[in-house]
């Protein structure tokens, strides 16, 4: 492991004060103009040098004829060139003292032939001048909290506590949008294209020291380096959670991957289980990968695999019962004294089972303060399932038929959605165990966003809920597992 973060190839990437850009200009129909847009639209605070053998200005910037022009050695060379330019110029950033390289340029080892003879000549151009390459054929770094974004597309959301390593650009890009919409980030999304000097362990190590990052998402094609994964990986997930999607293990997955970044894939279950031997928990699609980040990154590790689900409709707590029951979760009866204590809340036609069906609550208000404090207080509960249905139209009419006037309807509808949103929060940071959420409902609704706002994983299905709970639960057995070992990695 790292003795330092600042020890990482990565760091000075993922940190750069200056940058030297290489393959923007005025065109804004090309894909350097584009990343090097991305760039300046997030405000990235640090010295941008384009350099170009025409241009006076680009995109509003000086520019350079030559890296050898440059008034410093910037940290970084970004490079966004036609694949016969990339070379030749990776020696001249070589010359300049320029020891850190993102390549975006493709046509590489992923098409072989002449493209693997270029990509070996990369190598060994960079290893005479000590020069640590990010790609090629990758998109570069996202690093929200530094303003730093160098791939294509502009940057959503806000910085968050998602470390992604992606062997896949574009899928950096395509997961802005898809977090920002759950009320989660990135805290520095890497891509690795073909990995010709840093690779996925690489970055696996750098997202490990990573003050920012509380949970790490890999996308796998392939391993150049499977020991030092499963090595560097037992470390990691010592400390924190790793979730992986390999894409790899059928056939059509490995020949995608070869086309795509030239990786060597290997069979499923081999690397099914480096990721067992490891404590990497497995994700089998993009939705999975994510929902499990958001739960292992949001939540405290639960004492065990025991849930209680909270519900006020008999369909949801059905749903979600046998969603836990398929993922592994056992559902404890309630004990005597969480019954004598709910009593006072539930009406006659309430259940005190588990799933705990209120039917609806004799005050509307105790169902997101005093009943779920009450069911985390039971000694059987190592988790809490929620069914969070606020529908807002039904609000808005309770609250008409209370005489607000309907140009006030929007003010004290949201005064109520804050109150209760306030009240489940309080409730679940009084608790030292696992909350999720799930609901049939929009996840763009008012209550809805705000819950997530609030930190707590709310899922659109109860199976997903369950899945993510089954993650969190097998990762922190897993950490259990090796402190009562005292196994040494």
């Amino acid at each position: 492991m790292l003795s330092s973060i600042e020890d990482s190839p990565l760091h000075l990437i993922a940190n750069p004060k200056s940058m030297a850009f290489f393959g923007a200009s005025n065109n804004i129909v090309s894909m350097g103009t584009n990343q090097l847009l991305s760039l300046l639209s997030l405000g990235y605070e640090g010295r941008v040098y384009p350099v170009h053998p025409k241009e006076e200005k680009v995109q509003g910037l000086k520019a350079y004829r030559s890296v050898l022009d440059l008034p410093e050695v910037p940290d970084v060379a970004m490079m966004v060139l036609p694949t016969q330019v990339v070379n030749p110029t990776l020696e001249e950033c070589g010359r300049k003292g320029i020891k850190r390289a993102i390549i975006v340029s493709g046509g590489f080892k992923e098409v072989g032939g002449d493209g693997a003879a270029l990509e070996q000549e990369m190598v060994r151009i960079a290893a005479r001048y000590g020069l640590r390459i990010l790609g090629p054929n990758g998109l570069g770094v996202a690093n929200p909290y530094r303003k730093l974004n160098t791939t294509f597309i502009p940057h959503e959301g806000q910085p968050g506590f998602i470390g992604l390593a992606s062997q896949s650009g574009s899928f950096v890009t395509q997961m802005f949008n898809y977090l920002a919409n759950l009320g989660l980030g990135f805290s520095t999304a890497l891509s690795v294209g073909n990995e010709a000097n840093i690779d996925l362990v690489d970055a696996l190590e750098y997202l490990g020291a990573c003050p920012h990052t509380k949970v790490i998402a890999m996308y796998i094609e392939g391993l150049k380096r499977g020991r030092a994964f499963l090595e560097v990986a037992r470390k990691v997930t010592r400390r924190k959670p790793v979730v992986v999607l390999y894409i790899g293990g059928s056939e059509a997955g490995r020949r995608a991957g070869l086309s795509h970044t030239g990786s060597l894939a290997g069979p499923d279950d081999l690397y099914g289980g480096v990721f067992r031997q490891s404590g990497v928990i497995r994700a089998e699609s993009v939705t999975e990968l994510f929902d499990f980040c958001w739960a292992l990154g949001a939540l405290p590790a639960p004492r065990g695999n025991r849930v209680i689900i909270q519900t006020h409709s008999g369909g949801p707590g059905a749903a979600a019962a046998d969603a836990c029951g398929r993922a592994g979760l056992q559902l404890p009866a309630l004990a005597d004294e969480t019954r004598s204590r709910l009593a006072p809340y539930l009406p006659h036609t309430g259940s005190c089972q588990n799933p705990v069906d209120l039917t609806f609550t004799k005050n509307p208000g105790d169902f997101y303060s005093r009943i779920p404090k009450v069911l985390l207080a039971d000694p059987g509960a190592d988790m809490l399932l929620v069914y969070f249905f606020t529908p807002e139209p039904v609000l808005r009419r309770g609250l008409s038929q209370m005489g607000v006037p309907p140009e006030k309807l929007d003010e004290e509808a949201t005064k109520v959605l804050d109150l209760s949103c306030r009240a489940v929060l309080k409730t679940i940071k009084e608790q030292d165990k696992p909350v999720i959420g799930y609901t049939w409902r929009s996840l763009e609704e008012s209550f809805s966003r705000k819950l997530t706002e609030g930190g707590v994983p709310l899922y659109p299905e109860a199976e997903r809920a369950a899945r993510a709970m089954s993650a969190l639960v097998r990762y922190h057995a897993y950490r259990v597992k090796m402190a009562e070992s005292k196994i040494q990695v």
